[in-house]
Parts: C-alpha cells; structure tokens; sequence
C-alpha cells in the first residue's frame, strides 16, 4: 500500500496505514477536498453550534460573524500543516513523531484520538436522536427522557443502532469515505436549503432575524466563544495530512480547503439560526437540536429531513472521528493495531463517553468541551508548526521517521523539549477549565487566569511554540 521501507527501518513503527503513500494512492482533487469539508461541515454540531451561541446571548450577526472568522483563522493551521501530506505522504502521528519522537508522538495521538471518539459519540448520539424522531414520526410512539434523565431507554438503543453501521466504514478504509462524501455533500445541502425555505414561508423574515437577543449575566463571553469555534475543528487541523497524504497537488488541498470550510461553516450556521429562532416562534421553546425541531413540526418532509441529518452525521462522523483515531491508535502499536483495529478501538472508545450529559446546556458544549480540547490541540499545532517550518524548514529525513536509532530518537524515543513546551502551553489554562468545568468554585480562581482560558487556544499554540522553538534551537 505505501512506499517500501528501507532496509533499516524498525518495522515496529510501521504497518501498512502508515507508511506514505504512493504516486498512485494520491489522486484527490480539489473538488474531493472541498466535498469531503462540506460534508462534514453540514452536521448537527455546526447547527447546535450556532444555535448554542444565540442561546448565550449573541445576537445572530455575531453568531455568524464568529464561526467565519473562527474558520478562517483555523484554516491557516490547517493549510500549513496540511502541506505535509503531499510532500511526504505520511499521517498525522508519522508526522508527530519529528518533533515529539518516535515513542512520544504517542502523547499528540493518544489525545487527539480520544478528542475524536468523544466527537464520534455525540455524533451518533445526534443521529440517534434523528433515528428515534423519524421512528416517532412512523407512528411508533417511542417516549424521550422521564425528568431527571438525559436519555430514555428507545433513544439509547437508536444510539447503538447508528453506532453499528460506522463499523462497515471502519472496514473499507478511506477510500469508502471519499466515495460517501461526493454522494452526500450535494443531498445536504438541498436539504438544508429547504429547510430553510419551508420555515422562512412559515415565519416572516422580519420576525425570524428581529429577534432580541437572549438576556445572560455578564453578557456573552465573545473571546471564550471564539476560542470554542476555533477548537471546533481544531482536531481536523491536527490531523489533516490524514488526508491530504492523498492529494494530487499541494494546490488542490489549498483550494479544496479555502473553498470547502469557512464560508460553508458560516452558511450552515445560518440554518442553526434559523431553526433556534423559528422553533421559540412557532413552538414556543427554542430547539438546540434540529431532530427537535423537526419532529416538532412532524411532516412527512420533517421525516426526509430527519433522514438527512442521519446522513450527515454519518459522512462527519465518519470522516472526521474515525479515519484520525484508526491511524492515532494504530501509531501506539503498529505491528499489531492496523488502520482497521484502530477504529474499532475508537467506536468502543466512543461507547463509554455519554454525550446526553456533555450535551446538557449550551454552555456545557460551547466552553466546556470545544474550549477544553481545543486548547490541549493548539499547544500540539504550536509545537509542529514551528518544528517543520522553523526548525526544519519543511524538511524531514523520513526513512528516520520509521527508525529507533534515526534522529527523531531523541532520549529513547522522547523529545523532552517538546512534552515541556506542550505542558508549558497548557497547564496555566487548566485552573480556568476547572472552574469552567464546575470541578472548582470560581470565584476561588484569579480573574488573570480564568482569562486565560477564554484564550486557551491562541495562549497554548504561541507558548508552547513559542517554548519549543527557543529549546530547539539552543539544543
């Protein structure tokens, strides 16, 4: 499958997902880039995340306003990281392994992979809430949550039926993902269109975009939101060269990418305002989730709509929380976990997350979750921007890259610099996910640093990269 190692190379760190790819295995357009992004742009989290914004208190323009420019300040890491998949053809944990080492590249893959199945849970847990609602527009009755549960029992047993149907995606690979993606970009986004139509004829757009803004105390958190947004796809930023190890051109990752993420998150947040707002004028209850609101309005096109979102959190799901974990999982032992077993690791993973109660409110999703990874992934993004440009200069010795005793072997397989400058970067914003988090009061933490936090993201890359590159150069 990849390119064959060199005599010297330590086949414990490599298997056949691993290695790079060939001239013949690198054959996506721009035009499957820019699929493969909408495909997963147009999803439940991007709907409930423009949705959760208007229920903290920001008006729809800045709802909107923020995830375009969140996407576009997250696409920069993204291209320059994203380079080094038609340069090398290697995955993201290959890549790891130049400025963390060999073994410590361990560390970036093991969060990255498990941010992906925590992704990949509330992903089938929204289309499990998709399934039971079409269920119950069939005529089948089945009942939500009792008070004080988060889930009921039909809406856990539609979890674990979406959740079997990824495992077939595990086992065809990538390929099957790119085929899935070009199939399903164009259906959704017809269909978010005519949601868009049918409660826009239902509601006046002078009602629907005149909405005041929610009332929350201290008003709405617009750094920590913008730190969020950017944690949103900070994961894929991470791991792009997963993909982009099949480009034909570095030119068609650029422009796919450029094309297929921050206009499109800026559009389907649209469709989140729009559902938040017309579901509090119609039903009386802004709706976070889209099954919620479809289900309300419980139509025969409510049910197609529902089917739609099944199909979209399957193409997200699937191509963002699956392919990055399976080679994440698979870099801890790869002679004996292949791209295959490191995808079922995930989806079990994935079982034990309970997105019912990540998913409780609002602010639950919007700092808690997308603020607390995000800066955990902006330190790695710091430490391997700066090592393959500045550092390296974009060249890597990548026979070493699957060695021992090759220059990325630092102390038995760990670069100390880089796990110093990754906890340098991040634990000076863990007292302002505590108390973020609940786990501590707030007012028992120091305003300075509970500012940190809202900028966890951009704090984490500059200081960690920052770190890393003054160690790197001295040594």
């Amino acid at each position: 499958m990849g390119l064959p190692l060199s005599a010297s190379a330590d086949h414990t760190l490599s298997n056949e997902d691993l290695l790079p790819t060939t001239a013949a295995q690198r054959h996506w357009g721009w035009k499957d880039f820019a699929a493969l992004w909408v495909g997963m742009v147009v999803c439940v989290p991007t709907y409930t995340m423009a949705s959760s914004m208007l229920d903290q208190g920001f008006t729809w323009q800045m709802a909107v306003w923020l995830v375009f420019l969140a996407n576009c300040i997250v696409l920069v890491p993204m291209v320059l990281i994203g380079r080094v998949g038609p340069q090398y053809g290697i995955p993201f944990p290959v890549l790891a392994r130049a400025s963390f080492g060999v073994r410590g590249a361990n560390l970036p893959a093991v969060l990255r992979g498990l941010v992906a199945c925590g992704w990949f849970s509330i992903n089938c847990y929204f289309g499990a809430l998709a399934l039971h609602g079409f269920l119950n527009i069939l005529g089948m009755g089945l009942d939500g949550p009792a008070q004080g549960q988060t889930i009921s029992n039909s809406q856990f047993m539609c979890f674990l039926a979406f959740w079997a149907v990824h495992i077939w995606f595990i086992w065809r690979g990538p390929e099957s993902i790119r085929k899935l993606e070009v199939i399903a970009a164009p259906l959704m986004i017809a269909a978010s269109l005519l949601l868009v139509v049918v409660l826009m004829m239902r509601v006046p757009s002078g009602q629907l975009f005149n909405l005041p803004a929610k009332v929350v105390e201290g008003g709405p958190k617009t750094w920590a939101a913008l730190t969020g947004l950017i944690g949103f796809w900070a994961t894929l930023a991470l791991n792009i060269p997963d993909f982009t190890r099949f480009a034909k051109s570095q030119k068609d990752q650029l422009i796919g990418q450029a094309i297929g993420l921050p206009l499109p998150m800026a559009l389907f947040s649209m469709v989140g305002v729009i559902g938040f707002s017309a579901s509090a004028i119609l039903y009386g209850k802004a709706q976070l989730f889209p099954d919620g609101l479809l289900t309300q309005m419980g139509s025969l096109a409510s049910g197609l709509g529902l089917l739609v979102i099944l199909l979209a959190n399957l193409t997200t799901n699937v191509a963002a929380n699956l392919v990055s974990p399976s080679y994440d999982f698979s870099q801890i032992a790869p002679s004996k976990i292949s791209f295959r077993t490191g995808g079922i690791i995930a989806a079990l993973i994935g079982l034990v997350f309970m997105p019912w109660k990540l998913l409780a409110s609002s602010g639950n999703y919007l700092f808690i979750w997308l603020g607390g990874y995000g800066t955990l992934l902006g330190a790695i993004a710091g430490i391997l921007l700066v090592d393959f440009y500045l550092v390296r200069g974009t060249r890597l010795q990548v026979d070493d890259l699957y060695r021992h005793d090759g220059i990325y072997g630092y102390s038995n397989g760990w670069n100390l610099q880089a796990i110093a400058a990754f906890l340098i970067g991040v634990l000076p914003c863990l007292p302002g996910y505590l108390a973020v988090s609940g786990v501590v009061p707030a007012n028992s933490i120091a305003p300075w640093l509970m500012g940190l936090y809202d900028f966890g993201w951009f704090f984490s890359l500059a200081v960690a990269g920052s770190y890393y590159y003054i160690t790197a150069r001295k040594s």
